[in-house]
């Protein structure tokens, strides 16, 4: 079951994060996805959560997003995580407002 939150910036994140953590999610469970790759990696980095890789997508997927548009990648990680193709588009939509998506999934 997926758990999709978003978020206007890392203070947000990190409070959402925390309410999911005292719900009984791990941190293995929770992801943390931004527009920019870099913040992607610095959040989950700083936040101690997951982030969608090679476990998620399959080998296939991660070698076709290198030639993809950040759109496409983010709307497949979106889908790889188990969200509908539909849901990927709202959430990828709201990545490019600049807000944060957190994601629970067990």
């Amino acid at each position: 079951m997926e758990n999709v939150y978003v978020v206007e910036n890392s203070v947000k994140a990190k409070e959402k994060i925390d309410q999911l953590m005292l719900q009984g999610y791990t941190k293995d469970e929770i992801y943390v996805i931004a527009h920019e790759p870099d913040l992607t990696d610095k959040l989950s980095e700083n936040l101690h959560v997951n982030q969608v890789g090679m476990e998620e997508e399959g080998i296939l997927d991660k070698i076709a997003n290198v030639f993809r548009s950040r759109g496409d990648e983010l709307r497949n990680q979106f889908e790889n995580l188990g969200l509908t193709e539909a849901e990927a588009d709202r959430y990828e939509a709201e990545l490019d407002k600049g807000h944060l998506i957190v994601v629970a999934k067990k």
